[in-house]
């Protein structure tokens, strides 16, 4: 791989890792947000089918910004090493 090829995939996988961060730090708002869309949607629910809809929201967006978080991050460690050893 070229060095252009390796700074264009360091950038991609640092816009990952930010990506995994908005997931994480903003979960709560996302998954309420869409707990509070299907309540509308639904018409009316128990409270109980609400909280079990917001937390299982609030999870998927935790594990999905963690894995893009890791990946991101992961990447970019590897690929600046490579950058960095590489002889052009």
């Amino acid at each position: 791989m070229t060095k252009d090829k390796l700074k264009a995939f360091v950038i991609l996988s640092i816009l990952l890792a930010v990506v995994g961060l908005v997931l994480l730090f903003n979960s709560v708002n996302f998954g309420t947000s869409l707990a509070e869309s299907w309540l509308s949607a639904k018409g009316g629910s128990d409270t109980s089918w609400f909280q079990i809809r917001a937390r299982g929201n609030i999870n998927n967006f935790l594990a999905a910004g963690s894995i893009f978080l890791v990946i991101g991050l992961t990447t970019t460690i590897f690929m600046t090493y490579k950058l960095l050893t590489i002889k052009e």
